[in-house]
């Protein structure tokens, strides 16, 4: 046993000689070049994070008014469409025919009321033409009395004027009572001509609801209905929304959402768009929560960015004030695997590598929960070429 341990110790010294019996030389440890920073408890911005979906803000679920059977659909999912475009087409047979018998009841009202006038002309001459003849009886009767007071005529004459005179007198007021009578019926006949007018305009309305248009500029997002479909009142047949300007309905927990204010900032991530923020600024909060989950819908204004659309997840983000903690650069983040670790530099400038756990990100530094402390030098950039061992210089 003693001569085994005699060889062993042997070997190592042996080793350690060179060719010529001479101690090898240590090998020097690398140099790598890295920014080194100390480490200092920093304030951050602490978030709320809120999920949500993406919404136009403007959107419109078109239906029907009328009942019939679709004739025409000019448009298919995804087509943008301009104000007062028209989208659906509708069977107008029946209401055309309503409209054309209601402009056949406004041009006879028309007509009547042209009678009328014609009967009221009429009245009105008759009306000159009896009071003139009354005048000219009461005046020839008047010189018949003076006459006879002087007994200068007949008896027979004097009679004779005085019936004249009181027959004038008649015909005089039943004239006027056919001139107020006629002047009544312009009264239903312009009534008439109001009730024929307002059929029409009602007829018209009906008739523009067999072409339904597109109430603003946007695009078509869902389509119901094909040729043949029985359109029916309050059937949905398209929807459409505003491409202009969308929204994040972000459900924020109710302990929380007095936490946010109406014209707020709310930084938001779109899981389509990758992890670039937009920002948001809340413009909404729905006053009512939720019963099923406790939460509140927030609506915040995204801008405007062409590859945003309706029905996108995204996450918002709420401010909750500040705290003072620990961070590190995210590009001093080194990962093995499943561990997370930073190299640490001595003050012998010798880096090492020691895991850590981390947490929230704020913006370019993430918080370190454990495994480090203040004051401690890290690598804080170029990490993939520093190795464990190697000698970070300084200046």
């Amino acid at each position: 046993m003693k001569r085994v341990v005699a060889l062993i110790a042997l070997t190592v010294v042996s080793a350690s000689m060179g060719c010529h019996g001479s101690p090898v030389a240590p090998i020097a440890p690398p140099e790598v070049k890295a920014t080194v920073a100390t480490l200092a408890k920093t304030p951050v911005d602490i978030w709320y994070e809120a999920v949500g979906t993406v919404r136009a803000k403007t959107s419109s679920t078109i239906q029907s008014k009328v009942m019939g059977h679709v004739t025409a659909v000019h448009v298919k999912e995804g087509d943008l469409v301009q104000p007062s475009q028209v989208l659906v087409e509708i069977d107008d047979r029946e209401t055309l025919a309503q409209v054309q018998r209601a402009e056949g009841g406004l041009r006879e009202a028309q007509e009547t009321r042209q009678e009328v006038e014609k009967a009221i002309l009429a009245a009105g001459h008759a009306k000159t033409a009896a009071e003139a003849g009354d005048a000219l009886a009461l005046a020839t009767y008047e010189r018949f009395k003076a006459l006879a007071e002087k007994q200068a005529v007949s008896r027979q004459a004097f009679d004779e004027a005085r019936a004249k005179q009181e027959e004038a007198a008649a015909e005089s007021a039943r004239a006027g009572e056919m001139a107020l009578s006629v002047q009544a019926k312009r009264g239903e006949a312009d009534a008439r001509i109001e009730q024929a007018q307002a059929e029409l305009t009602n007829a018209r309305t009906f008739l523009s609801y067999t072409k339904i248009v597109a109430p603003f500029a946007g695009i078509v997002t869902r389509k119901t209905v094909d040729v043949g479909d029985l359109a029916a009142p309050g059937a949905v047949l398209l929807e459409v929304e505003d491409t202009g300007q969308y929204r994040l309905e972000a459900l924020v927990d109710e302990a929380l959402v007095r936490r946010a204010k109406q014209g707020d900032k709310a930084p938001v991530v779109l899981d389509g768009l990758g992890a670039e923020e937009l920002p948001g600024t809340v413009a909404e909060i729905v006053p009512s929560a939720d019963p099923a989950s406790r939460t509140f819908v927030v609506k915040i204004d995204l801008p405007q960015e062409p590859s945003v659309k309706s029905g996108m997840f995204g996450r918002a983000r709420f401010s909750m004030g500040q705290k003072e903690t620990l961070t590190v650069p995210v590009s001093a983040i080194v990962q093995r695997g499943q561990l997370t670790g930073v190299y640490v530099v001595g003050g012998d400038n010798v880096a090492r590598l020691r895991l850590v756990t981390i947490g929230k990100r704020y913006g370019d530094r993430i918080e370190a929960l454990s495994g480090l402390q203040p004051g401690e030098r890290i690598a804080a950039d170029n990490v993939e070429q520093v190795v464990d061992g190697c000698v970070v210089p300084q200046g």
